[in-house]
């Protein structure tokens, strides 16, 4: 957040005036806030929320049909004034009085309040609610005085669900104070926010380290420990937020899991993985749950979970439409029948049929080619990337790794069956490419592929069967890729070898190898003074000078650890 800014002291205000030009359908400006652009009907609670800014989408991008009528908007991280709060219930009211909430923190607490006071004086009807959702704030009994947190957002939307229906000021209070009542969360931070214009964060966790229960304000926690796996992770957040599960038969729930800044979407995708599981585990029958950013606070990482216990009537009101900036939901949910079964999508599979001693240990050689070229790739992954991270998106030694390790499994479970070599290869070739992805996954896939038509079935595997089967792979990667020597790809490595391979055959196998090794390893060191004309890496050609071609470089890697092998099996490829 201090990567975009005029300065500290406008950020807030600048920040609503862009949502409201942007978002201008749903909000407009109001002297301490926004409001809906098209007041609601006449005779309607108005439903008012708010706090300090820098928690977006709380609390302006919740303005709209369905939920609040009007936000108050403070500065970074500070309760809004009371003149803010007076003013934004006035024009938002619809002349059935307001519904004014807001997290439990003190600042909120003694402006929202004296708002309602003085409102309450001039004639206004206002009911208010301070959320009081983490967990982590404060004991089972002492409830109210525990932050609010993610929980606003299920409380809010029920709240202007009710109001939307039509319901009066008390009821509507009511229904939000049953929802409040039945709503926990608990949320992790592994750093802090930096405010506008700062050069440090508000809060540092230190190295490695997650603290459990931190605050959106860097308020204190429940501890600290070392960063779990996603999946230890929502065991834990699950834990906490079912601990206090209601006495009695509830089941069905709201949850909502919440990135706080830069804990982004598909962080939170594989957070939820755990999370549905753990709950229906649990016999949680989750409602319409929601996994993004509804409350967060500038750039801190970190997330929360959120639990709101339904009856009949809240699961209604949380299902209600509605439409703001940034929480939208439709009237229908659109769902076909559910399918007894997966639909089979698959390809034919590569029949594992046994094959003949021969060719059964043809297929056991191919294996630990397999497993050679894994231990190698683990071994250099870091520094492939590295290479692949100059010019282009650095994956390529986490994707060879992926993709050789999908390959052995595949490689094992043919060898298993006693399958020969080409079966071995081909089954390996497409788990490598569909593990794999990207570029070289792709090419990987399709190299093997060839090879492994070229290959004797039920047999023992020759030299001459080997170099015809790399001719064949090596036209296949350039009819794919389109590469030619001098683009500085696999290619530069992969022609010289082949055609020193080939020119080959008839000598002593062992021997025409290292020949052609040595040919791939000029033609790979070669790329370090060309530039990239292939692939991601040619958008940043000229910075990949003085670099050579990951592609190139980890092909001759994997040549050099199956030199040994080569040499073992002179007889059998003689």
């Amino acid at each position: 957040m201090t990567h975009v800014s005029n300065s500290p002291e406008d950020f807030a205000d600048q920040a609503l005036n862009g949502l409201c030009k942007v978002a201008a359908p749903y909000v407009r400006r109001a002297p301490g806030g926004v409001v809906r652009a098209h007041p609601a009907r006449a005779a309607k609670v108005a439903v008012v929320v708010g706090g300090g800014s820098g928690h977006y989408p709380a609390f302006a991008g919740l303005v709209g049909q369905g939920l609040a009528d009007g936000a108050v908007c403070g500065n970074v991280f500070a309760s809004p004034s009371t003149r803010q709060v007076i003013d934004v219930c006035r024009a938002a009211d619809r002349g059935a009085g307001v519904w004014l909430s807001f997290g439990n923190y003190a600042g909120d607490v003694l402006n929202f309040g004296a708002a309602a006071t003085r409102l309450r004086a001039q004639g206004m009807d206002v009911a208010v609610l301070a959320v009081t959702d983490d967990v982590a704030s404060a004991p089972a009994d002492q409830c109210a005085s525990r932050r609010g947190v993610a929980g606003d957002l299920v409380v809010f939307k029920i709240a202007g669900a009710a109001a939307e229906e039509g319901m009066a000021l008390a009821e509507v209070a009511a229904v939000a104070a049953r929802a409040n009542d039945r709503t926990r969360s608990f949320g992790v931070a592994f750093d802090g926010c930096t405010l506008p214009g700062a050069d440090h964060p508000l809060f540092r966790l230190p190295e490695g380290l997650v603290g459990w229960g931190l605050g959106i304000h860097g308020e204190p926690g429940v501890g600290e420990e070392p960063v779990p796996s996603a999946s230890a992770l929502a065991a834990e957040m699950v834990a906490r937020v079912l601990g206090e599960r209601p006495a009695g038969e509830e089941t069905r729930a709201a949850v909502v899991l919440n990135g706080l800044g830069t804990v982004k979407y598909e962080e939170l995708f594989v957070l939820w993985d755990t999370v549905a599981v753990l709950l229906a585990e649990a016999g949680v029958q989750v409602v319409a749950p929601e996994v993004g950013e509804f409350v967060t606070s500038l750039d801190m990482a970190g997330c929360s979970l959120t639990v709101t216990w339904l009856d009949d009537e809240l699961e209604r009101l949380w299902l209600a439409p509605a439409d703001t900036p940034a929480f939208r939901r439709t009237a229908q949910v659109l769902a076909g029948p559910a399918l007894d079964e997966d639909p089979d999508v698959s390809d034919k599979a590569v029949p594992l049929v046994a094959a003949g001693a021969a060719g059964a240990a043809a297929g056991v050689r191919a294996l630990s080619a397999f497993e050679i070229a894994a231990a190698t790739l683990h071994e250099h992954e870091e520094h492939l990337g590295q290479l692949d991270a100059v010019a282009g998106d650095g994956d390529h030694g986490r994707g060879m790794s992926r993709g050789v390790d999908a390959a052995v499994a595949e490689a094992r479970r043919a060898v298993a069956a006693g399958a020969d070599a080409p079966t071995v290869i081909s089954v390996a070739a497409e788990a490598w490419a569909d593990r794999a992805g990207g570029t070289s996954g792709a090419l990987w896939g399709v190299a093997l592929l060839a090879l492994a038509a070229q290959l004797p079935t039920d047999a023992d595997v020759t030299f001459a069967d080997l170099a015809q089967g790399v001719r064949e792979a090596t036209a296949a990667v350039q009819a794919v890729g389109g590469a030619v020597v001098g683009d500085k790809t696999v290619v530069d490595a992969l022609a010289p070898f082949t055609t020193a391979l080939t020119t080959s055959v008839g000598h002593e196998p062992a021997r025409a190898y290292a020949h052609a090794v040595e040919a791939a390893r000029a033609g790979a060191e070669s790329t370090t003074s060309i530039v990239a004309r292939r692939g991601r890496a040619r958008v940043l050609g000229d910075k990949s000078l003085g670099t050579p071609d990951p592609g190139a470089t980890s092909f001759v890697l994997l040549l050099d650890a199956l030199a040994q092998l080569v040499h073992d099996t002179t007889e059998v490829l003689a």
